[in-house]
């Protein structure tokens, strides 16, 4: 028994020693693989997150946030980066209904009601009759061309570095935006990149749109 004792002790003295690199001290939340990605949704509520406008537009289903009703936004109010984000990368799958309309918000903040007025729009829409469709950069640099159907899962990764925003559908990059000098040199002005949250639209009652396996991985500044 002494002998066996001894060959386990390097054993556990290790383990004890290993630190739990999958979790962030600061995040609070368990990183995926080891390459830096994090999960923003359990899929199994909304913890973390903080409803504005009308709560009954988001529900969880199956393990994914289904977004149905009248207009709302769902803003990330969780631990990871304590909410506040500059450079990072965002990634959710996505399925639309037809004739549905969403948006994926970066660099924005909590408010009450109405559109957010801080950060960009990252456009969700193959059939919607808005003519922006999925990848925009909304009104600033938009897409026309339909890169996925309606009714089937796809990834929508948006990173943003510095000035530049890349949106990738299904890991092709399918537009990229720089802000302009004239755009971030105005300090009055809330929709340019700065930092801040993150969030999902609910744009109309007669949209609905599903996301799932979203997560984030921060950027060095």
């Amino acid at each position: 028994m002494k002998r066996i004792l001894i060959l386990l002790t390097p054993a556990v003295m290790l383990a004890c020693a290993t630190p739990k690199s999958n979790v962030s001290s600061t995040s609070g939340a368990r990183s995926q693989k080891g390459d830096g990605w994090v999960s923003l949704f359990n899929g199994k509520n909304l913890d973390g997150w903080k409803v504005a406008e009308n709560p009954a537009t988001f529900s969880v289903q199956d393990g994914a946030i289904v977004v149905f009703g009248p207009r709302a936004h769902l803003f990330y109010d969780g631990p990871v980066n304590n909410h506040t984000f500059k450079n990072f990368e965002w990634k959710a799958t996505v399925k639309t209904m037809p004739g549905s309309n969403s948006g994926m918000f970066i660099h924005t903040g909590y408010q009450e009601k109405g559109w957010p007025a801080k950060g960009y729009e990252i456009q969700v829409n193959q059939t919607h009759t808005d003519w922006r469709k999925t990848g925009s950069v909304y009104a600033l640099q938009d897409v026309k061309e339909v890169f996925v159907k309606d009714d089937e899962w796809y990834t929508e990764q948006i990173t943003v570095q510095g000035k530049m925003v890349t949106v990738r559908i299904n890991d092709k990059i399918i537009n990229q935006y720089t802000e302009p000098d004239s755009i971030s040199n105005k300090p009055n002005i809330a929709r340019k990149l700065s930092s801040g949250t993150v969030a999902l639209q609910g744009h109309d009652p007669k949209s609905k749109v599903l996301f799932k396996d979203i997560m984030i991985r921060v950027l060095p500044d």
